[in-house]
């Protein structure tokens, strides 16, 4: 299980969404809407599905392995 990701527009960090969820489950869901509160900008961003993605740390140490 990992967390649902996207890139604040303003400063060009990651951001967690506060969503979780597996890397395949996430590509076959359905497209989406969603906000996201960034703490780096304090401000809310609105995102679609396509533009996040799922940050699993541990599926990198086992590539990296």
């Amino acid at each position: 299980m990992g967390v649902i990701m996207i890139k604040c527009p303003r400063t060009g960090r990651a951001i967690k969404t506060g969503m979780k969820s597996d890397r395949e489950t996430f590509r076959r869901s359905t497209v989406f809407f969603s906000r996201t509160y960034c703490t780096g900008c304090r401000t809310h961003h609105e995102w679609f599905a396509r533009d996040a993605w799922v940050y699993e740390p541990e599926e990198e140490l086992r590539q990296a392995s």
